[in-house]
């Protein structure tokens, strides 16, 4: 039954006074259905340890007394009398403003899924906006769809005219367009996540924190954010220090004199490192540390090796390992050398003198005259 199918006997004053305690009473019931609905939820919520219930409860809080509001107004618009060409419009709108306002609550509670469980189990369900704004647009999509439908309005004409449309649009904003689709892949390759420590080549390194429609923002050690384009990351090389595992290799070099013994010191400085990863923190205390030589200009280098948790405090650990080993080695009285370069100065006797042509003639010339 339509708008308007109630008034039959009412005059007009009690048509509205009717219409109005009825949008009123319906309106009341869709506060009290929320508040109802807001202790259920929050009842759950005190004996589950799951945040799911926080993000349902944001989602509907709102769309509750938006769905009694079209019901109020659809129970107050039945019983006022209206010409029924308005009628049918009131009843198709209505109609539409609920599909599109469930759609658009179902596209609000994906995106909120996704960023609860992405959260949980990481590379499954990346925690991005892209991946929120695809669920959205798939949902309000369909919905759309259905309105159409419900309209009476043909979908297949109105697709072909929108390809030629989308087709100019598809020109116009080739590097948007570039940017979603690059990011889209991103997400599906599964290379890159959010919260892995990546490093970009001539760009940068840090930590991902978002992959939008657009752009990925990586937030750098120095809690600066890179914004990147998704096109340029795609293109780009990068080091994702997370994967296959969080795990990296650190290394250190420190020199010696000439004059020391290798092996000694090669001894001390196993036996040093092999003491720090146990008492450093962030340290892989079961791998054993490794030592390489390799002699330079002026001294004798040992690349220390040893395994990290976690890239993250690749600087502290380096430098708590340098801390360490030179004070060994200064205990051990090993000469650490200063660069040192040596210069072999050649000595030469100067060639004698020619004197020129001109010069002798005029003393030729000058001594002829003396003897006159």
């Amino acid at each position: 039954m339509g708008v308007g199918g109630f008034c039959l006997g009412l005059s007009v004053v009690e048509e509205y006074l009717y219409a109005g305690i009825a949008f009123a009473v319906i309106l009341s019931l869709g506060f009290l259905a929320r508040r109802i609905l807001t202790r259920i939820i929050r009842g759950w919520a005190e004996r589950t340890e799951s945040k799911l219930d926080d993000v349902i409860l944001g989602v509907v809080r709102s769309s509750i007394i938006l769905w009694f509001l079209i019901g109020g107004v659809y129970a107050a618009a039945s019983l006022i009398k209206v010409p029924p060409q308005i009628g049918v419009v009131v009843d198709r709108g209505l109609l539409a403003f609920l599909i599109l306002s469930v759609a658009w609550t179902l596209a609000n509670l994906a995106s909120g899924m996704i960023r609860y469980y992405g959260s949980r189990i990481g590379a499954a369900i990346q925690v991005t906006s892209l991946g929120q704004v695809i669920a959205k647009i798939a949902i309000l999509s369909l919905a759309i769809v259905i309105v159409l439908s419900e309209l009476g309005i043909e979908i297949t004409p109105l697709v072909a005219s929108l390809g030629i449309g989308a087709l100019a649009v598809a020109l116009a904003l080739q590097d948007t367009l570039a940017n979603f689709f690059s990011g889209f892949y991103i997400l599906a390759e599964k290379s890159i996540r959010v919260g892995d420590f990546v490093s970009i080549e001539g760009v940068g390194e840090g930590t991902i924190t978002d992959i939008s429609w657009r752009t990925t923002k990586i937030q750098t050690l120095a809690n600066n954010l890179l914004i990147i384009p998704n096109k340029k990351l795609a293109e780009s090389i990068v080091t994702n220090y997370d994967m296959p595992g969080q795990e990296i290799m650190l290394s250190t070099v420190i020199g010696v004199g000439y004059g020391e013994d290798p092996d000694r010191v090669e001894q001390i400085l196993l036996d040093e490192a092999a003491k720090a990863v146990k008492e450093i923190p962030g340290a892989t205390p079961n791998f054993t540390p490794l030592v390489r030589l390799a002699p330079a200009e002026y001294s004798l280098n040992f690349t220390v090796i040893w395994m990290a948790s976690s890239v993250r405090e690749r600087g502290q650990q380096i430098h708590e390992m340098n801390k360490r080993l030179i004070k060994r080695l200064k205990a051990e009285e090993i000469e650490i050398p200063f660069p040192v370069r040596t210069l072999y100065i050649r000595r030469e006797e100067a060639p004698p003198i020619r004197q020129s042509s001109k010069r002798i003639r005029e003393k030729r010339s000058s001594s002829k005259s003396g003897d006159i």
